[in-house]
């Protein structure tokens, strides 16, 4: 089987819609795919009406927490979407995005940036809207080559020139609501320091002893000694190790499977889950 547990689509940040994310997974000869969108579960329906046949999707979203001043991700999945306060505080997260967003704009323009709002605005859609958007803009501008690129101190990386807080959960209070919804909880790409400061091997190590289920190890920003040392550190605190693409279209260089999870954690994963089941292709809406 091949699993790949982190995808995104233009429900947040991704350029595929969840109906062609869902059959490129399927194209791409993957037998699982969860939809991850950021603090979001809004694509899940349109994924399901077209799931191909033989393709299973495993539905979830990327948490956006902090823990003393650092931002982390943490993937929840299988969890009841409609659980009232689990779903109060990804709608606060969410409301804080456009704020956010306008914010990191402006500062840009103080950086003698030539953006617009609205510029932005055209590229987010429907989307959630985030720094990937602001950074395919700084794209089409030529500021920047790619949008790795604008991920750095000098524009939008944590704490960067024009980087703005957002209301975040408190990580642990995040693993509590998604436990209290039945689902199980990932943190996405912990040692992604190419990305900004990451939290210290301590703070995975109390997120474990309170309920945190596994940590991302295979992932693009971690180098391979990177992906030994999670991998190592899970057995030792007794979490599950996951890999996934944490794939955005043509948004990011990497591709649907680029990195995948072994078949015995998503089984683990599935026995843990209470709050929603994977559902299994049927077919699908034709293209």
């Amino acid at each position: 089987m091949r699993i790949d547990l982190h995808t995104h689509s233009t429900a947040s940040d991704g350029t595929d819609t969840p109906a062609e994310l869902v059959r490129k997974a399927g194209d791409a000869g993957l037998d699982v795919v969860a939809l991850t969108d950021h603090d979001t579960t809004r694509g899940h329906a349109e994924a399901v009406k077209a799931l191909p046949e033989g393709l299973t999707l495993v539905t979830g979203a990327e948490l956006s927490c902090r823990l003393n001043g650092t931002g982390l991700h943490l993937l929840a999945y299988l969890f009841d979407a409609d659980d009232p306060a689990l779903l109060a505080e990804r709608e606060l997260v969410r409301d804080d995005r456009v704020p956010r967003a306008r914010a990191m704009v402006g500062k840009l323009q103080e950086l003698g940036v030539d953006i617009e709002w609205e510029h932005v605005a055209r590229i987010a859609g429907d989307g959630s809207l985030g720094r990937p958007h602001i950074a395919e803009a700084l794209v089409e501008l030529g500021v920047v080559p790619t949008v790795s690129d604008a991920f750095t101190a000098d524009w939008l990386a944590n704490g960067g020139r024009a980087y703005v807080d957002k209301h975040e959960l408190d990580p642990f209070e995040a693993i509590r609501l998604v436990k209290a919804a039945g689902g199980v909880t990932v943190f996405a790409h912990p040692l992604a320091v190419k990305r900004g400061e990451v939290v210290p091997v301590e703070a995975i190590a109390r997120l474990a002893e309170a309920g945190l289920d596994g940590i991302e190890a295979d992932h693009m920003d971690h180098e391979p000694a990177t992906r030994a040392r999670l991998k190592g550190l899970a057995g030792e605190l007794g979490l599950l190790a996951t890999g996934s693409s944490d794939y955005h279209g043509s948004r990011k260089t990497c591709s649907l499977g680029e990195y995948t999870t072994d078949p015995e954690v998503y089984g683990e994963i599935i026995r843990r889950a209470t709050g929603a089941f994977p559902v299994p292709g049927t077919g699908g809406v034709p293209a």
